[in-house]
């Protein structure tokens, strides 16, 4: 396996820490950015749908989402690579913002018509990577700092799932 990381992953950290932390102190960026349902059906809006991949409610929604990120994409980049040569960055890039724009729609569906409904974060990115090394790996057992024992991915998995799902009813 290949030990250097991939500057697209830094890329993809970069732009997204520069893109969030300028909005916490931007109301005005945040609120183009976001994913309102409502603006992109009324106003054709569609680039929102990727977009709020790019911004996080806080520090620690920023912190988590991409510490995730930057312990699982490398390797799933790498197999990427591997398996489809040139076109392995391609299909990595598709898989993660894909995957942002896709997690959007059944939101966009439930809340076209609520003008006060907003949503943000990269989860869904980060979750198809997740899923995608867990796929890839499915024997890998991971430690993580917070964690001193190795525990098989699905486990970080399903952990992630639900602080996703909870962070979002908290949002509201």
């Amino acid at each position: 396996m290949n030990q250097e990381i991939s500057p697209i992953i830094f890329i993809i950290i970069g732009i997204t820490c520069v893109v969030s932390i300028s909005a916490f102190s931007n109301r005005n960026l945040m609120v183009q950015l976001m994913h309102t349902p409502y603006d992109v059906k009324r106003h054709k809006q569609w680039y929102r749908l990727l977009t709020s991949g790019f911004l996080h409610a806080d520090w620690m929604h920023l912190f988590f989402n991409m510490f995730v990120f930057y312990n699982f994409a490398p390797l799933v980049f790498d197999r990427y690579h591997l398996l489809f040569d040139e076109k392995g960055m391609f299909y990595f890039l598709i898989l993660y913002l894909g995957a942002i724009i896709i997690s959007n729609l059944p939101s966009f569906v439930k809340h076209q018509n609520n003008p006060s409904y907003s949503s943000l974060g990269a989860s869904g990115g980060v979750s198809a990577v997740l899923f995608a090394f867990i796929f890839l790996y499915p024997d890998a057992k991971l430690q993580m700092v917070f964690i001193p024992v190795p525990l098989p991915g699905i486990i970080w998995g399903i952990g992630y799932l639900m602080y996703s799902y909870y962070m979002g009813k908290r949002g509201g």
